[in-house]
């Protein structure tokens, strides 16, 4: 009899499987069902949320973009935006939007405030990189030298894939060339040109090359100067 048992087919094995065990069986499936609708249910209300969130900011930036409305009424419905829809990738847009205004209206404390907000409370945002060139950002203008230049060495140490991470570089280098270390500006110039060969920001790095040279011109060897693999394309108008 065994023997036969183990001889039937596998449809036939859960089929007697499902006879024995038919209250488990159904239970398992009504959990199943369950889980199911209810994943379903929150998937769709954040679905909706993010929906409604991002209709909220559109609604804040459209008049910034026509001019109607000024950086300091923006920067205060963007707050509200992020506090309306927390924990939404539109949450964190908002936050982002708040510091970059708040930055240009000259209040770094408040800008970096959100910066830090939006770092702690959205580490895996996209938009890291734009808050930590922010907190650094702010740290700069304020004059706090060493924390905006362990700011900008965080970013470029622990964040190379960051799409800012060309801007910190630049930054850093205007701060070691005002402390007049030059031969370390002199590298964060090179990379960023390296960087972006035929961008602004490359262009500007190697005008900055050039000027250095001209100021030190022992930080590059004597005889022919070694060709890049990327040149420097300064743009002109």
């Amino acid at each position: 009899m065994e023997s036969d048992a183990g001889q039937l087919p596998l449809s036939h094995k859960v089929w007697a499987w499902f006879e024995a065990n038919r209250k488990q069986a159904i239970l398992g499936a009504t959990i199943l069902v369950v889980v199911g609708v209810i994943i379903a249910f929150v998937l769709y209300r954040q679905n909706e949320q993010e929906l409604a969130a991002s209709e909220a900011l559109s609604n804040v930036i459209v008049p910034q973009l026509t001019g109607a409305g000024g950086h300091s009424d923006t920067a205060e419905a963007c707050l509200k935006v992020a506090a309306a829809y927390p924990k939404s990738a539109t949450a964190a847009r908002a936050l982002l939007l708040a510091a970059g205004g708040l930055f240009v209206e000259g209040k770094y404390s408040e800008a970096k405030a959100q910066f830090d907000r939006l770092t702690r409370e959205y580490h895996d945002s996209p938009y890291m990189g734009q808050a930590l060139l922010g907190i650094a950002a702010c740290q700069d203008a304020q004059g706090k030298t060493n924390e905006a230049m362990a700011a900008y060495k965080n970013l470029i140490d622990h964040h190379p894939a960051e799409n800012v991470v060309s801007q910190a570089r630049f930054a850093l280098g205007c701060l070691y060339e005002a402390q007049k270390d030059p031969e370390k500006a002199r590298n964060q110039f090179e990379e960023v040109a390296r960087e972006n060969p035929y961008g602004s920001l490359g262009s500007e790095a190697g005008m900055r090359l050039e000027e250095l040279k001209m100021k030190y011109p022992k930080l590059w060897p004597a005889g022919p100067i070694p060709t890049n693999p990327v040149p420097y394309k300064i743009e002109t108008k």
